[in-house]
């Protein structure tokens, strides 16, 4: 891990680990209620039940938390898992109803601050992959 990810690895990894295991024994409302709105994002997640999402999602954030708060997890690697969770994010966003202002499909609703700031996570993301892409081509 190059030593000027590590602040930006240290925030994005952080937030999501205390995402992940906040979510940890997630009632089964609450879980259905999450997976409605990612289904919006990633049909897919439909196929689960509410209970299996609530776990998978819960891991999925421990894990990807974990990867980035890792030194030894490659910088390329985090930001491809970061880039693509915080993707999964912003897609949601941009498919949930009512998110967005009406007239706009980018500027968010009210409603839709809080997970529009997830674009974030792809910003962070892709700046891990860039600066691994550019520190590769520069050594050979």
């Amino acid at each position: 891990m190059n030593l000027s990810h590590a602040p930006l690895r240290l925030a994005t990894g952080a937030y999501i680990l205390n995402s992940g295991l906040s979510k940890r024994g997630l009632p089964a409302e609450a879980a259905a209620g999450m997976q409605g709105m990612a289904a919006n994002g990633i049909p897919a997640v439909t196929k689960l039940s509410p209970e299996t999402f609530g776990r998978a999602l819960s891991a999925g954030e421990i894990a990807l938390g974990a990867a980035l708060l890792a030194p030894v997890v490659p910088s390329a690697v985090a930001g491809a898992a970061l880039t693509a969770f915080g993707g999964g994010l912003v897609q949601m966003y941009l498919n949930t109803p009512g998110m967005t202002q009406e007239g706009s499909r980018v500027r968010p609703s009210e409603q839709g601050i809080g997970i529009a700031k997830d674009v974030w996570l792809v910003g962070a993301g892709l700046t891990l992959l860039a600066s691994a892409w550019s520190s590769r081509r520069s050594r050979g």
